[in-house]
């Protein structure tokens, strides 16, 4: 069951916040790296319990390589590209609770006061999908993005489709950091 949430996290970020979780190092001059290849054994097998389908990697791969050549990079074999990529995916699951405080006063035969309280709760899962961009000479991480967004359910291999690749252009929006100063 988890799989399949890390799989839904992935593409469902699309209906949830729409600013991307950006840091990078500002010593890094980002206009030298031209060319980006895929870290070495880049999946989310390594990250632990979670996994991603065949299909949603594939999803991520492709829009992470159109939007960085969107960005004017070029893709290049590992050996001598300037940066490396990669991506991890988590899924929590998260619980809303609301408290509403009825009160109440007079009524026209009497005085008194009181309240009632009622509390509901919900549980929804939250999908957080990463993008890190390693220099590949120093292999020291210089940019990371996130998106967290509430997962969406049932959805068409379109919908996944333009789910992963609104988050990835929302995540590479701030990439490279320069285009956040425009």
């Amino acid at each position: 069951m988890k799989n399949i949430l890390i799989a839904a996290a992935v593409l469902l970020l699309a209906a949830c916040a729409k600013t991307p979780d950006i840091d990078y190092d500002k010593s890094v001059d980002f206009t030298n790296y031209k060319t980006f290849a895929w870290f070495p054994q880049a999946t989310l097998a390594d990250a632990g319990n979670y996994q991603i389908s065949p299909l949603m990697e594939k999803r991520v791969r492709e829009a992470v390589n159109a939007q960085l050549q969107a960005n004017g990079m070029t893709p290049a074999d590992e050996a001598s590209a300037d940066v490396l990529i990669n991506y991890h995916a988590s899924v929590d699951t998260k619980v809303d609770v609301d408290t509403f405080n009825v009160g109440y006063g007079a009524r026209w035969n009497y005085w008194g006061m009181g309240y009632n309280t009622q509390t509901t709760t919900r549980e929804y899962d939250v999908g957080t999908l990463v993008i890190d961009v390693v220099d590949r000479a120093s292999n020291q991480l210089v940019w990371r993005g996130a998106r967290e967004g509430r997962l969406q359910k049932k959805q068409t291999p379109e919908q996944r489709n333009a789910a992963v690749n609104e988050a990835v252009a929302t995540i590479l929006s701030g990439f490279p950091p320069e285009k956040l100063a425009k």
